[in-house]
């Protein structure tokens, strides 16, 4: 049975805002305290809880995602892991050597060269001397920067400044291994090739934490979620429940101008409000439509996103179908579709309104529902959009039996035509 690697506890961090920190007395400091004496800080501090009273468990090898809005507590949470901070209340216990992602760059001097700054970054994170000697080759490689290798780092690019940093960060050998937010900076390609290679330090058996907004790295990387919301936990083990709830959360705040004239109510899916649905079964979105004014004219809109975002399927009407809306009640609307060939993963879909009437105009955006596609014909999740039920098939090429059913001569594979069958 795998031993625990991380246990927290009751683990909160409080911050007082209006407060100002500390420092050691400046001959500035004094001048102005002089200057103006009746100048005070701000009043009425107020505390403010980035974590509280979180606790979860976590064993040795185990890939975890930590996922929440801006302001959940995320990057708290892996500082007080890494030892940068001290909780407020509560533990964590950290059980083997740790390595810490949190800031790609920290510690990099731009006056000297890519060389130099990999043994001194090295050494800030804690890499031994012959550790470094061992993988400074692999480290320059995936760099990409061994033409510069000898150049101060202040005449880098932002691209090879961030390469070489994370490359030195992304060669740490440790035990439980911290990241955050790594992944969104950079361009596509070089997001790809970091996220190949923290898949290949969580095939190692490393335990991972792995900070991201990024839902397809989180899904293709971890095996279970941690998700937070406003410093509290309110997920700790199933990666689909977490990732729903953080869309759901999203979704949310992401409502605009709402008002009174219209709203959806009571959105379902297949008869339900969080579906499980079959890539290869037809659906039927179903909601309630509340008009309480005199509209002459709206447009409908069904709208299915992926869990990146990007929109996959976009249906609008324009009251040609809904004749039955005349004017102000409740309406049941439905809309059913042939089976969605989408490739298997957690999506959402809302419904949009845009409407006019004599003297108002108007938008209703309604909340966001998670979908949650499934396929059993692709078990495993592959690259793409659509992922539809196909079937192979191989036979031996038979010249004769293309002929007869074409009734055109068959000559090496290519269709040889004599000049009177052409005319």
């Amino acid at each position: 049975m795998p031993h625990t690697a991380i246990l927290v506890d009751g683990l909160s961090k409080q911050y007082r805002i209006g407060e100002r920190q500390r420092k050691f007395p400046t001959l500035r400091d004094s001048l102005v305290r002089v200057l103006r004496p009746r100048q005070r800080t701000a009043k009425g501090k107020e505390a403010f809880w980035a974590l509280r009273d979180v606790g979860f468990e976590i064993k040795q090898g185990e890939v975890v995602g930590v996922i929440g809005r801006n302001g959940a507590g995320k990057s708290t949470l892996l500082k007080i892991l890494s030892r940068i901070t001290r909780p407020s209340k509560g533990f964590a216990e950290i059980h083997g050597r740790v390595g810490s992602l949190l800031e790609v760059g920290t510690g990099f001097h731009p006056e000297l060269t890519g060389r130099e700054n990999i043994y001194l970054n090295g050494a800030i994170l804690g890499m031994r001397h012959s550790e470094i000697e061992r993988k400074f080759d692999e480290i320059v490689d995936f760099a990409e920067i061994e033409r510069f290798l000898y150049t101060a780092v202040k005449h880098y690019s932002t691209g090879m400044f961030m390469r070489l940093a994370f490359s030195v960060a992304a060669h740490l050998d440790p035990e439980i291994l911290l990241v955050d937010e790594v992944l969104a900076v950079g361009d596509a390609e070089f997001q790809k090739k970091c996220l190949g290679k923290m898949g290949s330090v969580a095939k190692q058996g490393r335990t991972v934490l792995f900070v991201s907004h990024n839902m397809p790295a989180v899904q293709s990387l971890c095996n279970r979620c941690i998700y937070l919301e406003s410093g509290r936990l309110r997920c700790a083990g199933s990666l689909q429940e977490g990732i729903a709830m953080y869309h759901d959360a999203s979704g949310s705040a992401e409502l605009e101008n709402r008002t009174g004239e219209v709203a959806v109510l009571g959105m379902r899916v297949n008869g339900e409000t969080s579906p499980v649905l079959s890539t290869a079964s037809p659906v039927r979105f179903e909601f309630d439509l509340a008009i309480r004014a005199s509209i002459s004219g709206f447009r409908l809109f069904l709208i299915i996103e992926n869990s990146q975002g990007t929109q996959v399927l976009h249906l609008v009407e324009n009251q040609r179908e809904l004749k039955a809306i005349r004017g102000p009640g409740t309406y049941r609307v439905s809309v059913s579709l042939p089976p969605l060939w989408v490739t298997p993963g957690i999506y959402s879909f809302h419904t949009k309104c845009i409407y006019d009437g004599v003297n108002l105009k108007g938008r209703y955006v309604s909340d966001k529902q998670m979908l949650s596609f499934t396929s059993n014909y692709n078990p495993e999740s592959a690259p793409g959009v659509l992922s539809p039920p196909v079937e192979w098939a191989a036979v031996p090429a038979d010249r004769s039996m293309a002929s007869a059913r074409n009734g055109v001569p068959v000559l090496d594979g290519m269709t040889s035509l004599t000049k009177k069958q052409v005319m």
